[in-house]
C-alpha cells in the first residue's frame, strides 16, 4: 500500500506522530532481495543457535544438576516449538525484515511494537558479547598462537565477521550456511566418541543440598529446575531471528515459514544428543563450570582436539549469524524512525553499514567483561521478554483479524501460542532467580529505550516505511469493516 505523500504528509495516531517520506529515503534503505531459499533459512536458524550446544547450556548443570535442567530442557524444548509454529504463521503473513517488531507492530501498535523489537536487539547485541567469550575459551585452550588472554580474540572476530556482513547478505549466508554444517558435523563426531566416555553415574555426581524436593537426579531441589530454565533457553536461542530475513528471501510466504521449522526440527535433536552424552561422559559437576565443556568431557585424546576445533566452528557460526539477525532488527527500527534514521542507510552492496557496526562495539565492550554467563543470562532476558510480546500478538490477530491473509497456519491455534506464552513468562521470571543485577540492568536499558520512543521518536516515524505500512493496512482495513 503505497502512502500518497501529497495528500497525508503527517499523521497522528494514538500519541504517535508519521511522516511520509521520500522515495530517495527509501531507495538508500534498501536489502537485497530474493536471495535466500528454505534451505538457507534453515541453516540460518540452525546457526544462530548451535553455539548453543557447544557452551553456554552447561551453567545450568551448578544451578538445577542433570534433572534440573533436563526437565527445564524438556519444558523449554515444547515451548520453543510452539513458538516457533506461531512466528511460521506471522510470518508467512506479514513478511518484513523486523521480525518480532514487525508482528508486534501489527498487532499491539507501535509501542508494543517498539517494546518487541528493544528486547529482540538486547537479546542480539548481548548474545554475541556471550560467545566472544566462549570462542576465547576454546582458543585459549587449543593454545592457538600462544593466546592466554581473550580480549584482541573478541576483538579480531568482530572485526573479521561484521567485514563480511558488509560485503552483503547473499554472499555472508554462503559462508554461514557451510560453518555451520561443519559445526553440525563437529556434534556427529562428538556424539560417536562421547559414547565410549558415557557413564550413567556422571550424570547425578552433584551432591545433593537441602532444598526441597533435592535428591540425586535433583541435587538443588524444586527451585533448581526453575534456575536452569535460562541455561536450557541456551539450546535454542535465537532461532527466532529466522524471519529477519524475510525481506532477502524468494517467495518469503512459503520459505520462512518451512525453514524456521525444519530448524526447530534440527535443533531438539542436538539438544538432547548434547545434553545427555556431555554430562554421562564428563560428569555433571565437572561440566557445570566448563568454557568448553565438548572438549572437557572427552578428556585428553585425539577426538578433543578435533571436537575443540570443530566447536570453534560452530560458535563462529552464531556469533556469525547473530551479527546478521542484530543489523536487520536494528535496520528495520532505523528505518522506521523508531531509532535514529543514519543506522538504516545500506552501503551498495545493500547492507546496513552502521547496523552492523554500532552494535559490534557495545558487545565488543561487553565481551571484554569475560563473564559469559552472566552475558547469556541478560541475553535471555531480552530473548524471553521478546517471546511474551510475540505470542500475545499471535493471539491478538488471531482474535482480532480472523480473515487476514495466512498462507501457514499454527497447528493448534492459540492454545500452541498460548503455552509458549506462558512459559516465557516464566522464563522471563527465572532470569531474576539466576542473577538479579544481570536482570534489573536489562529492565533499565529496556527503560532508557523506552523513553527515549516516548519523548522522542514517537514522533518521526516513517509512515511508507514497510512495517509501518503493515499497520497502516490494517488499520484502514479495521476502518472499512
Amino acid at each position: 500500500m503505497a502512502i500518497d505523500e501529497s495528500q497525508s504528509p503527517h499523521h497522528h495516531i494514538g500519541g504517535v506522530d508519521s511522516h511520509a517520506e521520500s522515495a530517495d529515503y527509501l531507495a538508500k534503505r534498501q536489502l537485497k532481495g530474493g536471495t535466500a531459499g528454505w534451505l538457507l533459512l534453515a541453516g540460518l536458524g540452525v546457526s544462530y543457535v548451535v553455539s548453543g550446544d557447544y557452551s553456554g547450556w552447561n551453567f545450568g548443570l551448578g544451578h538445577g544438576g542433570f534433572g534440573g535442567l533436563a526437565i527445564a530442557a524438556v519444558v523449554i524444548a515444547a515451548m520453543y516449538l510452539c513458538l516457533v509454529l506461531g512466528m511460521a504463521e506471522l510470518s508467512s503473513a506479514l513478511p518484513a525484515a523486523g521480525g518480532g517488531y514487525t508482528f508486534a507492530r501489527r498487532a499491539l501498535g507501535p509501542w508494543g511494537g517498539f517494546a518487541t523489537g528493544t528486547a529482540i536487539l538486547i537479546e542480539y547485541s548481548i548474545a554475541p558479547a556471550a560467545i566472544a567469550t566462549f570462542i576465547g575459551a576454546y582458543v585459549e585452550s587449543l593454545n592457538l598462537f600462544g593466546i592466554t588472554d581473550g580480549w584482541w580474540v573478541y576483538l579480531v572476530v568482530y572485526m573479521i565477521f561484521i567485514g563480511i556482513h558488509l560485503s552483503g547478505a547473499g554472499e555472508a549466508l554462503k559462508v554461514m550456511f557451510a560453518i555451520t554444517a561443519i559445526a553440525l558435523v563437529g556434534l556427529i563426531i562428538f556424539a560417536i566418541t562421547a559414547i565410549g566416555h558415557f557413564d550413567v553415574a556422571n550424570l547425578t555426581d552433584i551432591a545433593p543440598n537441602d532444598a526441597a524436593g533435592s535428591s540425586s537426579f535433583l541435587p538443588f531441589g524444586y527451585i533448581g529446575i526453575w534456575a536452569a530454565i535460562p541455561f536450557a533457553i541456551w539450546f535454542f536461542l535465537a532461532i527466532e531471528g529466522v524471519p529477519l530475513a524475510a525481506e532477502e528471501t524468494a517467495n518469503p510466504e512459503r520459505n520462512v515459514p518451512r525453514g524456521i521449522i525444519a530448524a526447530i526440527s534440527v535443533l531438539l535433536v542436538t539438544c538432547v544428543t548434547v545434553l545427555f552424552l556431555t554430562t554421562g561422559a564428563g560428569g555433571a559437576g565437572p561440566m557445570s563450570e566448563s568454557g568448553n565443556p565438548l572438549v572437557e568431557a572427552l578428556g585428553d585424546s585425539s577426538m578433543a582436539k578435533v571436537v575443540n576445533y570443530i566447536g570453534l566452528a560452530g560458535l563462529v557460526a552464531s556469533f556469525f549469524s547473530i551479527i546478521y539477525a542484530y543489523s536487520r532488527q536494528l535496520f528495520a527500527l532505523s528505518r522506521a524512525g523508531y531509532l535514529p534514521t543514519v543506522l538504516s542507510v545500506t552501503n551498495r552492496r545493500k547492507a546496513p553499514t552502521l547496523a552492523l557496526i554500532v552494535p559490534g562495539v557495545i558487545g565488543f565492550l561487553l565481551s571484554l567483561t569475560g563473564k559469559g554467563d552472566l552475558l547469556l543470562n541478560m541475553a535471555v532476558f531480552g530473548a524471553a521478554s521478546s517471546y511474551v510480546l510475540i505470542m500475545v500478538s499471535h493471539i491478538v490477530l488471531r482474535r482480532r483479524e480472523p480473515d487476514m491473509k495466512r498462507p501457514y497456519r499454527t497447528p493448534g491455534g492459540v492454545v500452541t501460542t498460548g503455552f509458549a506464552l506462558v512459559v516465557a513468562v516464566i522464563a522471563v521470571i527465572a532470569t531474576f532467580l539466576v542473577d538479579v543485577v544481570a536482570a534489573l540492568c536489562c529492565l533499565g536499558v529496556f527503560a532508557l529505550f523506552m523513553l527515549y520512543f516516548a519523548v522522542y521518536s514517537r514522533h518521526k516515524l516513517v509512515a511508507n516505511s514497510p512495517d509501518e505500512e503493515f499497520a497502516a493496512l490494517a488499520e484502514a482495513e479495521d476502518d472499512l469493516r
